[in-house]
């Protein structure tokens, strides 16, 4: 707490509150008064984010701000929340794209305006919830309830195979996320407790680990989303409406790793070592074939989707990539490094994912195609526009200066101290991403004008500017002074790394 004031409590419990609000009030005071409203309860949970990084202390790989309340006392579930240097990043990540996301669809969204904004200001408070939560079920909770706003964002206001799409996308994620409730339940028999904490410190077999390790994957893979349980993500893409592909690809996606750092790999460590070489295949599988799987894409959101879940292939290979270097070096800050390289490439894929879908949105809202062949020199007639979509296109390729190199260096200097055909394979995905997105970019920006829609195109206003504009400050400032992420989550990394390599057997 921060002067006695729950300040966690209040970022999560905020935005859910006034999304309610909105929701309800939206028929009353019409879309004005909603979209000032929406405004005011993003921004507010945004700076309340901010508080707690203000306020965090980066020496301690301690639980901060925590706050502790019995819950279902027959059953030892509390309301127990927390952060540490793994979980705020991904807390201002969040309510940094909510806030985008609404000016986002400031003047897009007609229909059913009030609705629309309150989704997202739940989701929202739902998603700080999973991060937050130090108890299993209340964790459980927060991580089946946000799949609620996003099926009504992508089935009320997607395209017109949005009932598929989000039929596929819930039951995808739901049927992972049944395995894992089975795993919290047994380590529940085991350690006698719900507290995440307590559960870290279960003393299981290699078999049990296993078992567990393999429920947990079903979950977390399929958020991810890892190959061969990536199939619902494009769908999905393609179908929901410019801020729900903004939050899937920024927020959503990520809390597949934060799940695996929170369980699988503290929980079951001897098992992930033991597993290591399949998630290495799975995470090497995802650069490579999905990265060839984009270059042949028409559709952009589709080709910016298979771009996501090919650097998220990045995050895995970094998690696990680890225990093989540590086997290699016998130096577990390389471990670390791996670790801190694939919580980097996270957050840098949210800002840089989010901006192209954004990117695409802008488009789309003006020429209402996502076809690149309907496209053809954007840049003569919005410039401005060109240049910061140029800017996102280097930084999804991985240009040094941008963020989207930083979590992607480390990544491969990691795999290569393990296996030099770890890090030539997941160098791959630097050659593939400049191909398919700057071969997007060059169709769709450059040449001549394609048609008559494109020379009437108006630039982009003021309102845009201001979400581009932040976007590409954070992707350059994180390029060349990734030190305030290292610093947050440094503490962390480490105990997480002490962790891993603490045998749990009987």
């Amino acid at each position: 707490m921060i002067l006695n004031f729950p300040i966690l409590s209040a970022t999560i419990w905020f935005p859910i509150v006034g999304g309610l609000w909105v929701i309800c009030s939206s028929r009353q005071v019409g879309h004005t008064f909603a979209r000032w409203n929406s405004l005011f309860f993003a921004v507010t949970t945004f700076l309340l984010s901010m508080l707690l990084w203000y306020g965090f202390d980066t020496s301690t790989a301690d639980m901060q701000y925590g706050e502790l309340f019995p819950w279902i006392g027959a059953f030892g579930i509390d309301y127990a929340i927390g952060v540490d240097g793994i979980a705020l990043p991904l807390i201002l990540l969040t309510t940094f794209t909510t806030v985008l996301v609404v000016l986002a669809g400031w003047v897009v969204i007609e229909d059913r305006f009030g609705m629309y904004m309150g989704a997202f200001l739940i989701l929202e408070g739902f998603m700080i919830g999973v991060f937050c939560s130090l108890d299993a079920i209340l964790f459980y909770i927060f991580w089946e309830a946000m799949l609620i706003p996003m099926f009504l964002i992508i089935g009320i206001w997607g395209g017109p195979e949005r009932v598929y799409a989000t039929i596929k996308f819930f039951l995808y994620t739901f049927m992972g996320s049944v395995f894992m409730l089975v795993a919290l339940l047994y380590i529940y028999s085991k350690s006698g407790s719900f507290s995440i904490s307590s559960m870290h410190d279960a003393v299981l077999s290699l078999s049990e680990q296993k078992w567990i390790f393999f429920a947990f994957l079903l979950a977390f893979a399929v958020k991810i989303p890892m190959w061969p349980v990536h199939t619902w993500l494009p769908d999905a893409h393609v179908e929901a409406p410019t801020g729900g592909s903004v939050i899937l690809a920024a927020v959503m996606l990520k809390m597949g790793g934060y799940g695996f750092l929170r369980f699988s790999l503290p929980i079951t460590p001897d098992a992930a070592a033991a597993l290591d070489w399949l998630m290495i295949s799975l995470s090497l599988i995802a650069i490579v074939y999905i990265g060839f799987v984009a270059l042949v894409q028409q559709d952009m959101k589709k080709l910016i989707a298979y771009s996501s879940i090919s650097h998220m292939g990045f995050v895995t290979l970094g998690f696990f990539v680890a225990f093989q270097v540590a086997g290699a070096t016998g130096d577990l800050s390389q471990s670390a490094m791996g670790i801190e390289g694939g919580m980097i490439q996270m957050i840098s894929h949210g800002f840089i994912s989010g901006a192209l879908f954004l990117c695409v949105g802008v488009l789309y809202d003006r020429i209402h195609s996502r076809q690149i062949k309907d496209y053809g020199g954007v840049a003569n007639t919005m410039p401005t526009f060109a240049a910061f979509m140029m800017l996102f296109a280097m930084a999804n390729s991985g240009l040094p200066g941008t963020s989207g190199f930083v979590g992607e260096f480390l990544v491969i200097l990691t795999a290569f101290k393990a296996n030099v055909w770890y890090a030539v394979l997941a160098a791959m995905t630097l050659i593939l991403g400049a191909a398919y997105t700057l071969w997007m970019y060059k169709r769709v920006v450059f040449g001549g004008v394609g048609n008559p829609e494109i020379a009437n195109l108006k630039d982009i206003d003021g309102r845009e500017k201001l979400i581009f504009s932040a976007l590409a400050i954070t992707v350059l400032v994180f390029g060349v002074w990734p030190a305030p992420l290292f610093d947050i989550m440094g503490a962390s990394v480490d105990q997480l790394v002490d962790q891993m390599f603490r045998s749990k057997l009987l």
